[in-house]
Parts: structure tokens; C-alpha cells; sequence
């Protein structure tokens, strides 16, 4: 049913995507999909932000963030199910949504935070804005 199945990744919060990594791995063995990790680093290369840093921290990073995330597909993803992992720079909806439509993806299975209504207004919600922007079926996870 499926041939590309999009998981977005937070390393940075232990635990917070491993349910839609799982569940995309299930769907891809049913399928035979690709199952295609995505990790947003947020404006690193930003003008505002790199001032802060010396020259190659931006490389640095992307490198890191790279291995985090190998590291992180090896321990969750099983050997027989294909699979890519891809960094990249930018707003984290608008990146999904991009990779999204570049992947030509059926599936986007992606955790969401459980954010108060003020929360809400003030920050947007990252999920609420891939399911109104991105092409295919979306599955959000809500917190437990």
C-alpha cells in the first residue's frame, strides 16, 4: 500500500518518536515501503545565529546530527527493513513538508507534543501544520 513512509525525528527528546519509528516500521514490512527519517535542525546557518559560533560549528553539527541519527536507525530501525536518514536545515514544518513532496510520500507518521491552548496560539503546532500542508496520509501520535 505503501512505498514512502516519512518519520519526522527530535533527537533531543529521549523517547518522544520512537512509537512512529515502530510503526512505521510495521507498515513498511507490510508494504515493502522505504521508510525515510527526517531531522530538522532549526536555522543553524541563520546569520543571527552563526555570528554566535565559530565558522565550521554549522558543519559540525550537521556532522554530529548525522552520525545521532545513524546511530538511531541502527538501534531502531531492523536490518530488513530499507531505510534513509536525512538532516537538514530549516523550519521544521515547512522542511517535512518539502521533503515530503520531493520523496513523493504516501505515509508521514509523526508524534505530536500535548501543548495548551496558549501554547498553542503562540508557537503553532508543528503537526497541525504538515497535516494541513503535506501530500498523503498523515498519521499524528498523540502523547500518552
Amino acid at each position: 500500500m505503501y512505498k514512502h513512509i516519512l518519520v519526522p525525528v527530535d533527537l533531543n527528546e529521549e523517547g518522544f518518536c520512537h512509537k512512529a519509528v515502530e510503526l512505521a516500521v510495521w507498515h513498511a514490512r507490510q508494504s515493502g515501503a522505504v521508510v525515510h527519517l527526517l531531522n530538522v535542525l532549526p536555522g543553524i546557518h541563520m546569520a543571527i545565529v552563526s555570528s554566535y559560533f565559530p565558522k565550521d560549528a554549522a558543519r559540525k553539527i550537521m556532522q554530529e546530527t548525522q552520525q545521532s541519527l545513524k546511530q538511531f536507525a541502527a538501534e531502531h530501525i531492523p536490518d530488513d527493513v530499507q531505510h534513509t536518514e536525512t538532516v537538514s536545515e530549516g523550519k521544521p514544518w515547512t522542511t517535512i513538508v518539502d521533503h515530503a513532496h520531493q520523496l513523493k510520500t504516501d505515509l508521514i507518521i509523526m508524534p505530536s507534543h500535548q501543548r495548551s491552548g496558549v501554547d498553542k496560539l503562540m508557537l503553532g503546532s508543528v503537526a497541525a501544520k504538515v497535516v494541513e500542508n503535506a501530500p498523503g496520509h498523515i498519521l499524528v501520535l498523540k502523547p500518552d
